[in-house]
């Protein structure tokens, strides 16, 4: 089955939520306990948001749900712990994790040139609002972290 743009530009937002929960999940060992506990809730109520979503675009945009590309999560995950070989480790995740707003950024940003079910427009808002805080958050964290 085809999809249109607007599945598309849905499913595209779907994966950027997921990559940003996994990639976020795989690392957070490596982050610093303050870096951990201020970053959570975030994460947290993403995986909500992203639950939701999947089930919005499964009623009223006919989506099925896909496998997750796990050999494009694994090359990530070994970039990112190559460049911390280089690199102040936390300093590293940070900016892997403002790169991964940015890709749902712009994944939202397309979706939103799409007309939207009513259900799902404020939960696509949502997770506007969510990823602009984060990205707030990230950077307050990233300008504590290079004071150090």
């Amino acid at each position: 089955m085809f999809l249109d743009n607007r599945q598309v530009a849905m499913d595209s937002v779907l994966e950027a939520l997921a990559d940003s929960i996994d990639y976020f999940q795989d690392n957070i060992e490596r982050l610093r306990p303050s870096l951990r506990d201020a970053l959570k809730p975030h994460y947290t109520e993403r995986l909500k948001q992203m639950r939701k979503l999947q089930e919005l675009a499964r009623a009223h945009l006919k989506m099925l749900p896909r496998d997750a590309d796990v050999e494009r999560d694994d090359f990530l995950w070994l970039w990112s712990r190559l460049k911390s070989f280089v690199g102040n480790d936390s300093q590293v995740l940070i900016n892997e994790l403002l790169e991964q707003e940015r890709v749902l950024m712009q994944a939202l940003s397309t979706l939103f040139t799409h007309p939207l079910p009513d259900p799902i427009e404020p939960v696509v808002d949502e997770c506007m609002r969510g990823c602009r805080k984060l990205i707030r958050e990230l950077y307050n964290l990233q300008k504590r972290n290079t004071r150090r």
